[in-house]
């Protein structure tokens, strides 16, 4: 599943201690494993060789420099949000032809950002928007390509939060609207329209709601005899955090393939938390501890700041320590661990039982290689935490931490307030 294993109780991010790279990298900081990553995207690839889909790695599950070069270099495409992001798949050495570009508030700069590059395509989430690439389009004598995203309104189970294939959310367009928006292709002369995309939302454990979405669609393309080259069937695949049982690659590919082969469609998937979230870590160090009547809190230097997920999904990640005493089973006790930030929502675990810890000791926040770092802050003027990536033997420090003059880079005092 992923390659952060104990040997002699000392957890090993492959061939490298944790705890030996804690040495040399300030605490918090975010430890990926570019062989848990590859291997990942690779059981993808082969689950679905039979109809050779383009697999675009979402962008926004982990966007560090280093996660995306080592993917675009085995062969991913990129899935894109946003000109930032659009920014970063260029550094990584992206292919344009490998880039699909979805988000609902593309700005006219970023559209035309895109099109000189020489994108795929724009996921195209409204009317409005369709209107802005066919004028951003037009202004550069190009033609474009667009899929459109359709809301297929189906229930998957998963946070309502990370929920995008609801009736109701800011997510797509409804049948109806599409279906209208094919009718009148002739309205946009410099656009495209090859395929249709789906996204119906994240951390979903079982194939049976990504049925329903594809067959919905395929069913309204054959209805209307709506031609079209592409169908992008989006990501979401979840993975396993605690005792879910989640789907692997190859029966994701058992349940949707026979629908995928049908349909005749040349496929593109939008996988990001199946590559990146076992393939990363976030290890942190107790700071103090504290007894109260109630119960027991470890403090450690890591906070919602760097991982939110706990407070904002109540998300759980499996906490370990880095290096496991040998009187661990007789000193185990339940605790909270938490962060200093000011907010009774800054925690990472609650109610963890784990060995005895005390103030220095390293612990281990598991499956944090996807919206981690992506999704951290400065909140409480806290600098964002370094990013390190081990490949067999060696490990690199893909972004150094930041400092505090980071935090105020950009900001000035006006000379009337001096």
């Amino acid at each position: 599943m992923h390659e952060f294993t104990f040997k002699n109780n000392q957890l090993y991010c492959e061939n490298i201690r944790v705890s030996e790279i804690a040495k040399k990298v300030p605490t918090p900081f975010y430890l990926y494993s570019y062989k848990t990553l590859i291997d990942h995207y690779r059981k993808i690839k082969t689950a679905f060789r039979e109809i050779k889909p383009l697999i675009c790695f979402s962008v926004k599950s982990n966007s560090n420099l280093a996660v995306l070069r080592a993917l675009v270099k085995n062969g991913a495409g990129l899935d894109i949000v946003s000109g930032g992001e659009l920014y970063r798949a260029r550094l990584a050495g992206a292919d344009p032809k490998k880039i699909v570009y979805a988000g609902v508030g593309k700005k006219s700069d970023e559209i035309k950002d895109a099109i000189k590059f020489g994108i795929l395509f724009f996921n195209v989430e409204s009317e409005e928007e369709l209107g802005e690439i066919q004028k951003a389009a037009a202004s550069l004598n190009k033609k474009v390509n667009v899929a459109i995203r359709i809301n297929p309104d189906v229930i998957p189970r998963t946070h309502a939060y990370i929920t995008t294939g609801k009736g109701g959310t800011k997510f797509g367009l409804d049948f109806e609207t599409v279906h209208k928006i094919f009718n009148w292709r002739w309205r946009y002369p410099n656009i495209n329209i090859r395929g249709v995309h789906i996204h119906i939302g994240s951390q979903i454990l079982d194939a049976a709601p990504f049925e329903k979405a594809i067959k919905k669609v395929l069913d309204f393309l054959k209805e209307y005899k709506i031609e079209i080259d592409y169908l992008n069937i989006g990501g979401g695949l979840g993975i396993i955090y605690s005792i879910e049982n989640a789907q692997t690659a190859n029966n994701f590919a058992k349940s949707v393939l026979p629908l995928l082969k049908k349909s005749g469609f040349k496929i593109i998937m939008e996988p990001g938390r199946f590559i990146s979230g076992n393939s990363g870590i976030l290890v942190t160090r107790v700071v103090y501890t504290k007894m109260t009547p109630r119960k027991k809190f470890l403090i450690v230097d890591s906070a919602m700041s760097d991982l939110i997920r706990p407070s904002l999904y109540e998300a759980y990640h499996k906490i370990i320590p880095v290096v496991v005493k040998e009187d661990s089973s007789e000193t185990s006790e339940t605790v909270d661990v938490v962060g200093p930030i000011c907010e009774s929502g800054d925690f990472l675990g609650k109610s963890r039982f784990l060995p005895r810890m005390v103030k220095g000791d390293l612990l281990a926040v598991m499956g944090a290689g996807a919206y981690g770092f992506t999704m951290s802050s400065n909140y409480n003027a806290r600098p964002r935490a370094a990013e390190v990536l081990v490949i067999k033997n060696k490990f690199y420090v893909v972004r150094r931490p930041e400092t505090y003059s980071d935090l105020v880079r950009g900001e000035t005092i006006p000379s009337v307030l001096k």
